[in-house]
């Protein structure tokens, strides 16, 4: 009687053996899929997803260069104490304290500035009446008379305008000499020296002043 070999274990070691791979593949498969997925995610997010805040430093103000470029040079500062106050120049002015306010040396400066801006308007008047007198004679075109006329008229009116800041000097100058000069009317605040040194027959301070016009163009007064 002879004996069959049986192969069933070999067949089934195969089995188990052809099966390993399967599982392996199967299990590293999604795995595989997984990652296309994430970075396409990824990529989604940062394209249309919320912004991150990004944490960036904001720009420290600029609070140095403010205060060199406010910086007075001493030698400005301290010259009108070496200097009279009509041999200032308007920067040596600007940077005398602000205690030393309307002192003797910033009064003899704006009143040499007054007197000399006094002695420049009445020099032009007095050029402007010799003028008118030499040109008293008769033009026979009608066209040159009328130009002639017209040139008075209008150094007439500059006179004129002249005329009434003569009288603003001459109340400054009393102003200065009666210790009022620098301070506004209304509110007896100082004018400031940028203000006076612009228009030196200032008697309003800058908000004074526009108070005062804008009730003019309200009230028509």
């Amino acid at each position: 009687m002879s004996k069959t070999p049986v192969k069933a274990p070999a067949a089934k070691k195969t089995a188990s053996s052809g099966k390993a791979p399967a599982r392996a593949a199967t299990a590293t498969a999604p795995a595989a899929a997984a990652a296309p997925a994430a970075a396409a995610g990824n990529r989604f997010t940062e394209r249309f997803g919320p912004a991150t805040p990004k944490t960036t430093e904001l720009p420290k103000p600029p609070m140095e260069s403010t205060k060199s470029a406010t910086k007075v040079d001493p030698k400005l500062a301290n010259a009108w104490k070496t200097k009279a106050g009509r041999d200032l120049s308007e920067p040596e002015l600007l940077a005398m304290p602000e205690g030393e306010y309307m002192n003797d040396k910033q009064l003899d400066f704006f009143r040499a500035r007054l007197q000399a801006l006094k002695d420049d308007l009445l020099s032009n008047a007095g050029e402007t009446t010799e003028h008118l007198r030499e040109d008293t004679t008769v033009v026979p075109d009608p066209a040159d008379r009328a130009t002639i006329e017209e040139e008075h008229a209008l150094e007439l009116r500059t006179r004129d305008r002249e005329r009434k800041l003569l009288k603003k000097i001459s109340q400054s100058l009393a102003r200065i000499d009666a210790g009022d000069y620098g301070y506004c009317d209304e509110t007896g605040e100082p004018i400031g020296l940028g203000r006076l040194l612009a228009r030196p027959t200032a008697t309003l301070s800058l908000e004074a002043q526009q108070r005062r016009e804008l009730k003019q163009k309200m009230f028509g007064d």
